[in-house]
């Protein structure tokens, strides 16, 4: 996919719940607080700064909407873990974005984002089986990868897929923002859910 155009198209909040009837394929990436989500998107889009990236985690609190093309939306859904966000917004954001993988009609695919660094907690486990039980097979994608030495991604990879149990048969890619590292790979998937959903791509 050559990306023409990018932009940020629907907010959707704790308060506002109502979801966008946006007619084009979604694509949700899902993630702890600072997994890296917002950068992810930035680096697929080419774009420097169209997703808001912060020091602070816990600090996204809307699922984001962005129409890439006229193809397909990319949907940043709120980061989860951080213990020092305020427990109401806690509470509102596991029922909104449960809500948005049981009834979005759009949803065609989940990408869990795991850090290369942090083996799997309950809160990453919950989020893959809550997308498992909404009837997607999660994408993988395990960021950060310039973080750690090359002789210890291995190890950092199979502990990932013992903890969350993933099946052999999972996509899952190895990022990083710095380098582009699993870039185009990740984007051949996504050309590949346009295709299965009959948009054609650019």
């Amino acid at each position: 996919m050559v990306i023409k155009s990018a932009e940020l198209k629907n907010v959707v909040g704790v308060t506002t719940r109502k979801l966008p009837d946006t007619g084009l394929p979604e694509i949700a990436f899902a993630g702890r607080s600072n997994v890296g989500k917002s950068s992810l998107i930035n680096a697929l889009l080419q774009r420097k700064s169209l997703a808001r990236t912060s020091s602070t985690p816990g600090k996204t609190q809307t699922m984001n909407y962005y129409k890439v093309n006229d193809d397909v939306f990319f949907v940043d859904l709120p980061g989860y873990g951080y213990a020092h966000v305020k427990t109401d917004f806690r509470r509102s954001w596991g029922p909104m974005i449960e809500s948005y993988l049981e009834k979005s009609e759009g949803l065609r695919s989940v990408f869990l984002l795991i850090d290369v660094r942090r083996i799997p907690n309950e809160d990453d486990s919950m989020m893959y089986e809550w997308i498992v039980n909404a009837g997607f097979k999660p994408v993988i994608i395990v960021t950060k990868a310039d973080k750690v030495k090359r002789s210890q991604i291995k190890k950092a990879m199979l502990e990932i897929k013992n903890a969350l149990r993933i099946t052999e048969d999972t996509d899952i890619f190895l990022f990083s923002a710095v380098n582009r590292t699993g870039r185009d790979e990740i984007m051949e998937k996504i050309d590949s859910i346009i295709e299965e959903d009959g948009h054609d791509k650019d």
